[in-house]
């Protein structure tokens, strides 16, 4: 049976006013829901610059969250998940297009994950992250959708260049920004004592990965480390909001599939 702690926090920074910042998850109501269901977790962050920033972000996770709910269990993560991302989008997109005349700009990145078994599905739209922290060691699962990201990602400059490039923020795409919109997912095997880190640009823009997993690693409190993560990211800039969810994994149940459906392993 997959078990799991888990724990989330976020900041306005120390130069914001404001959060644009949304985070959200969908438990399992039951044992069984555990199994045909599992859990949901989504971040998002509202684009900077973009008329109410933090109504996209809070619209795209309370879509995202509701289409989970209401999901059938049989339905695969890896198709279930960039659908829900897609009805985000639009939900964001007509919720601007309608909010006068002419419409207003209201744009937001977008980081989920869905655990069931011993699997997790990523999906993701913009510069939120999702990292793996395994063996004291933090993984990006995810790739950013900027300007920057899109030239390393095309071999035209280095991940080093990439981090310094004054183009590192500008997203080539975001939630809610047109009618449609491109959406990366990924599945990826869970192991027993595994962290999963989603985070804004508040965090990753200000700390270090190496950073992040000794923080995660060393504190046997998700609160506290999700608060360490936090205040460091405040320390070294705090000129963002700053949102993290952390979730360890205590347990997996292990399975093979077979025509799509799931079956215990020996």
């Amino acid at each position: 049976m997959l078990d799991i702690e888990f724990a989330q926090a976020t900041d306005c920074g120390r130069v914001r006013d404001h959060n644009e910042d949304y985070l959200g998850y969908v438990a399992p109501a039951s044992r069984n829901g555990t199994q045909e269901r599992g859990w949901l977790f989504a971040l998002a962050d509202g684009v900077g610059g973009h008329d109410q920033g933090e109504v996209a972000s809070r619209l795209a996770i309370e879509t995202l969250a509701a289409g989970f709910e209401r999901a059938s269990g049989a339905e695969s993560y890896l198709s279930l998940l960039p659908r829900l991302v897609q009805q985000a989008n639009a939900k964001v997109f007509e919720s601007g297009m309608s909010a006068g005349p002419g419409g207003i700009a209201m744009a937001t990145t977008i980081v989920t994950c869905a655990l069931r078994y011993d699997r997790v599905v990523v999906s993701h739209v913009g510069d939120s992250r999702c990292y793996l922290v395994r063996h004291g060691r933090a993984e990006s699962l995810t790739r950013d959708h900027t300007i920057a990201g899109e030239h390393m990602t095309l071999g035209l400059i280095t991940a080093r260049e990439a981090a310094e490039a004054g183009t590192r923020h500008l997203l080539s795409r975001s939630v809610g920004s047109a009618m449609f919109v491109g959406v990366d997912t990924r599945d990826y095997q869970i192991l027993p004592g595994d962290v999963l880190l989603l985070c804004s640009d508040g965090l990753h823009g200000a700390v270090e990965a190496s950073d992040m997993a000794l923080i995660v690693t060393r504190n046997t409190s998700l609160e506290s480390a999700a608060r360490e993560l936090i205040d460091l990211a405040n320390e070294r800039d705090g000129g963002d909001n700053v949102s993290v969810q952390l979730i360890r994994i205590r347990g997996v149940e292990r399975v093979g599939m077979y025509r799509g459906r799931p079956y215990k392993l020996a």
